[in-house]
């Protein structure tokens, strides 16, 4: 049952990550387009509350869909099952939610 459940929430992450990759993909190409230095960049997206949002939100989704699919890599290539393979997929989903937040707040606080 855990694994029918963490398959839909990976799936569920990444038909919400699709529309925000795109997003994320459409604002790199405007800004190196439009030729903004990082210091404008940043000059529009401090105290932001939408870019935060956007950004927040796309963290999340990519902080639990790649936790289950290293959860998924890590018991097929290692074996590794049980009570090991879920503190590691919980560390590797914490460890890449606090570095994401902690960037998203970097840029946009």
């Amino acid at each position: 049952m855990l694994t029918l459940r963490l398959y839909l929430l990976q799936r569920v992450t990444a038909i919400l990550m699709a529309p925000l990759v795109l997003g994320h993909i459409a604002v790199m190409i405007y800004a190196v387009q439009d030729g903004l230095t990082a210091a404008e960049i940043l000059g529009r997206t401090q105290g932001s509350l939408g870019w935060m949002l956007f950004y927040g939100v796309f963290v999340v989704a990519v902080a639990i869909h790649a936790a289950i699919g290293l959860r998924v890599i890590v018991a097929e290539t290692l074996g590794l099952r049980g009570a090991g393979l879920n503190v590691f997929a919980w560390g590797a989903g914490l460890l890449l939610l606090a570095l994401g937040l902690r960037a998203v707040w970097a840029v946009t606080a």
